[in-house]
C-alpha cells in the first residue's frame, strides 16, 4: 500500500473495539478521524496521531469512509442523527450487534440521507483487531467493499463480502453468535462443579480446548446433514444425549450447582425424539428449532 493509498477513514464509537479499530488504521499509516461522546476516550488515540473530531458532523465530514463501532443499530442511527448532512456520498460501514430487520431499516436510513452503506461484523476481540487471521464479514453495497476492501482488510485478513442484501452479515452475525452464550454457560457450569469439589477452573482448560477442537471437528459434517435433511441413524443420537439428563439432576443434587438453565433443552431434545428422531444423528435437533412450514 502507497501512502497514495491511505485513505482517510473516520471511526466513531471508542470503546475497547472501537479505539482497537481505530488503532490499526492508524498503525498502517491512514489518516484517522476519532469521535465519543465522552471526549476522553480520544485521547489516547489523538496523542498517538489521530484527528479529535469537536462534533459528530465534523467527523463525519472528514472521511470519505466512515466507520461506526456503536452497540446496535439503534445507537448508530442516534449518533449519526446530527450529521446526517454530512452523510452524503460517503460510505456507511456499522460494525455493532442488531437484528437483520434494524439492519434493513439502517440501511434505508442512510441510503435515504445520500450515503453508501455496509453492514458488518467483527468475529473475534478487540485485541486480534489487525491479525492476518481475524475474520470480519460485510454485507450491502458491493462498490463499497469494493472501493475499500485493502482499506478494510487492515482490521482483519480474512475479510469476506457475504452478499448485496444489507441485512446478512446481522442475519450471520446472530446466527454464528448463537453458539456462544450456551458455550461459555457450560463452561461456568464445569467451572462451579469442580469447585464444589475444591478443585480450580484453571484445571480444565487444557481439556475444554481439546472437546471444543473435537466439537469443531463435527461441524462440516452436520452442516451437510442439515442441509440435505437427512439425519441417518448415528452414534451421536438424540436419545443418547436424552440419556444424560438424569446425570445431570444428579450432579446437581450431589454439588449443589444450579443446572436449571439445561432443563429447556432436554426439552428440545425430548420434542425431538417424541417427533420420531431419537435414533437419529443429533443434528436432527435442527428440525426442532424450525416453525411450521408455511
Amino acid at each position: 500500500m502507497t501512502e497514495y493509498d491511505r485513505i482517510p477513514v473516520t471511526v466513531i464509537g471508542l470503546g475497547s473495539m472501537g479505539r482497537a479499530l481505530a488503532g490499526a488504521f492508524l498503525g498502517a499509516g491512514h489518516p484517522t478521524t476519532v469521535w465519543n461522546r465522552t471526549a476522553a476516550r480520544a485521547a489516547p488515540l489523538v496523542a498517538q496521531g489521530a484527528t479529535g473530531a469537536r462534533t459528530v458532523t465534523e467527523a463525519v465530514a472528514a472521511s470519505p469512509l466512515v466507520l461506526t463501532c456503536l452497540t446496535t443499530f439503534g445507537d448508530t442511527r442516534e449518533a449519526l442523527a446530527p450529521a446526517t448532512g454530512a452523510l452524503r456520498g460517503r460510505a456507511l460501514v456499522t460494525l455493532n450487534s442488531g437484528s437483520p430487520s434494524d439492519a434493513r431499516m439502517t440501511h434505508s436510513w442512510a441510503v435515504d440521507h445520500g450515503a453508501r452503506f455496509l453492514a458488518g461484523a467483527v468475529k473475534n476481540v478487540p485485541s486480534a483487531v489487525g491479525a492476518a487471521d481475524t475474520l470480519l464479514y460485510y454485507s450491502g453495497d458491493r462498490t463499497v467493499f469494493d472501493a475499500y476492501t485493502a482499506t478494510l482488510r487492515v482490521l482483519g485478513g480474512d475479510t469476506v463480502h457475504l452478499g448485496d442484501e444489507p441485512d446478512l452479515a446481522a442475519l450471520y452475525e446472530m446466527a454464528v453468535g448463537a453458539l456462544l452464550l450456551p458455550a461459555l454457560a457450560g463452561f461456568f457450569q464445569g467451572a462451579a462443579v469442580l469447585q464444589a469439589r475444591g478443585r480450580e477452573a484453571h484445571t480444565m482448560v487444557r481439556f475444554t480446548e481439546k472437546w471444543l477442537d473435537m466439537i469443531k471437528s463435527l461441524l462440516p459434517g452436520y452442516a451437510r446433514m442439515i442441509d440435505s435433511g437427512d439425519y441417518g441413524d448415528g452414534a451421536s443420537s438424540v436419545n443418547l444425549f436424552l440419556s444424560g439428563a438424569a446425570a445431570d439432576e444428579e450432579l446437581s443434587r450431589e454439588t449443589g450447582v444450579d443446572t436449571a438453565w439445561l432443563a429447556p433443552l432436554y426439552d428440545l431434545l425430548r420434542r425431538t425424539a417424541d417427533a420420531g428422531r431419537g435414533e437419529h444423528e443429533i443434528a436432527a435437533l435442527t428440525e426442532a428449532f424450525k416453525g411450521p412450514r408455511p
